[in-house]
């Protein structure tokens, strides 16, 4: 990705352009001419005492900060779209590999032709096919419902991971389908709009709640728990202990738990662990089941292990609020029975993609890696004094300049959490979108948006910013923007799959009553005056 870039003016418009030479692509064969005729003409106007030119002269060195103006929105135009199609071109040559292996095994690479989600698999035809590696060969996908053969791969294999994998027992596969009460077809009608008879009607709508039901029993769980906590590492060595004596299931745990559970007693001998990253991209062809221990920062951490799939995530509540930890740790071994034997409710917590792509970059091949967040990835003006400056677009179209502290763009899943307490609206986890919420704006008529979740949302800091920005991802990894840098957010296809204790809206009302007392309120007496 060659990129080019104008120094901007400063407040009084000083400043000089320094414009592309190399090869004409904008339209302009010389552009350094331009730049040292605009230079002279300064010259000129500072000292020739002239008087009866300097008008003409004036208007001419205008004409030319106007080109030079044009020259560098056509120059951040073209590396956005050189980055963009350096992402398109990535994403062809993966789902080609991955096309050719499945070719090379004797499958056609549209066999699975399942959805967890219909709009956003329908608008991300590029992405990987997702299935289940462990069961390629001896499961068949489901027509009327989702598989994990869509849900726990990301298209990527490699002779390491293979043999580990081949030391482990077949990983479970389940079955997800749209599940209501008193729906005994367990189909899902995909019509929303119909047209008959030259008249548009919405389709009939009933409650669905997505159900999975498990086609082989779990036999690899990993156990993840929040740090510092002495009551939290007492309930995973008893959890770990009944898991592994009744269920006998593999357990797994993160390093740090591996040796708290050691050093409490060489009985934890048999839990495994992961000792490089290399290990931990293969995690998810492995694990059947995540346990979390702790709050929600403890299944954004868990989401965070797995940069692709990720299996179902079972969540018990040790933390402070919980938006996202329905169980409760006093009945975990009834919990984990009725889990294990299912079927259970779950959500689908969508997760946004995030690429910072540098104005200095050089090539397609610098861009930094991508990140998976959960809840939200917010832009800051940090410790600088100056406004934040950002330019947001929406698929290309102009949005609006935000001025202000700073800018959230969420999940609905984060919907509950900082975006929030900047005066965005909560959202259903359900409900595909991406939350638009500016923090602490300098405008009075700047108010939140919803957008919908297959848009690509593209977060710029202008040249005459007064300062970077900063970039943080459900609140770690913080990164500076320097003038010219980008942030490009887009929905991810691999959804975070969490347990519901009875099912999605339920677990999210119990969530916001019981963990923000929404709308707590004593009751109107009854006796008073009353409309006659």
């Amino acid at each position: 990705m060659t990129t080019r870039k104008l120094n901007s003016t400063d407040s009084h418009g000083n400043g000089e352009a320094s414009l592309p030479c190399s090869r004409p692509d904008n339209g302009f064969s010389d552009s350094l001419t331009l730049f040292h005729s605009e230079k002279a003409v300064q010259e000129l106007l500072q000292q020739t005492p002239i008087q009866h030119t300097d008008d003409h002269l004036i208007e001419f060195s205008e004409a030319l900060r106007t080109v030079a103006k044009a020259l560098k929105q056509a120059a951040e135009g073209k590396a956005f779209a050189q980055a963009e199609a350096a992402e398109w071109k990535r994403r062809f040559e993966l789902e080609r590999a991955q096309n050719q292996q499945l070719q090379h095994k004797g499958k056609s690479p549209g066999e699975c032709n399942g959805d967890i989600n219909t709009q956003q698999m329908e608008n991300s035809t590029n992405q990987p096919m997702l299935r289940n590696e462990a069961n390629e060969q001896s499961e068949n996908c489901c027509t009327n419902g989702l598989c994990s053969h869509e849900i726990l791969h990301d298209g990527e294999t490699d002779s390491h991971a293979k043999a580990v994998q081949n030391k482990m027992m077949r990983k479970a596969s389940f079955k997800l389908s749209w599940w209501c009460k008193g729906d005994i077809s367990d189909q899902h009608k995909h019509d929303i709009v119909s047209f008959e008879r030259g008249n548009i009607t919405a389709a009939g709508r009933s409650s669905k709640q997505i159900s999975l039901k498990w086609e082989s029993s779990p036999q690899t769980v990993l156990v993840m728990t929040k740090p510092n906590s002495t009551s939290v590492q007492i309930l995973c060595a008893d959890m770990i202990r009944w898991m592994k004596e009744h269920k006998k299931l593999n357990i797994y745990v993160e390093p740090r738990v591996m040796g708290e559970l050691l050093s409490e007693s060489s009985y934890f001998n048999f839990v495994q662990t992961w000792k490089d990253e290399k290990e931990i991209l293969s995690l998810h062809t492995k694990v059947d089941l995540v346990v979390t221990l702790g709050g929600d920062g403890t299944v954004l951490w868990a989401a965070s292990m797995f940069k692709g799939p990720v299996p179902p995530i079972v969540s018990f509540s040790l933390g402070s609020l919980g938006f996202m930890t329905p169980f409760h740790s006093e009945q975990y071994r009834d919990c984990l029975d009725s889990i294990l034997k299912g079927p259970i409710s779950i959500t689908l917590r969508h997760r946004m993609q995030c690429h910072v792509i540098r104005d200095a970059a050089k090539n397609e091949y610098e861009t930094e890696e991508p990140i998976l967040v959960l809840n939200e990835v917010t832009i800051d003006r940090g410790i600088s004094s100056f406004l934040a400056n950002l330019e947001c677009y929406c698929d290309n179209s102009f949005v609006t300049r935000v001025q202000g502290d700073g800018l959230i763009l969420s999940t609905t899943s984060g919907s509950t959490a900082y975006s929030l307490g900047a005066g965005g609206s909560m959202v259903h986890p359900q409900v595909p979108g991406i939350l638009f919420t500016p923090i602490c704006p300098h405008s009075l008529s700047f108010r939140p948006l919803i957008l919908p979740e297959h848009v690509t949302i593209r977060v710029q800091v202008p040249f005459n910013s007064r300062s970077p920005a900063w970039a943080s991802f459900d609140g770690k990894h913080r990164k500076q923007l320097a003038a010219g840098d980008a942030l490009v957010c887009s929905m991810a296809p691999w959804p975070v799959p969490t347990a519901c204790q009875i099912d999605s809206t339920s677990d999210f009302l119990r969530s916001i009553h019981d963990g923000l007392h929404w709308n707590l309120r004593k009751t109107q007496s009854v006796d008073g005056p009353r409309d006659l």
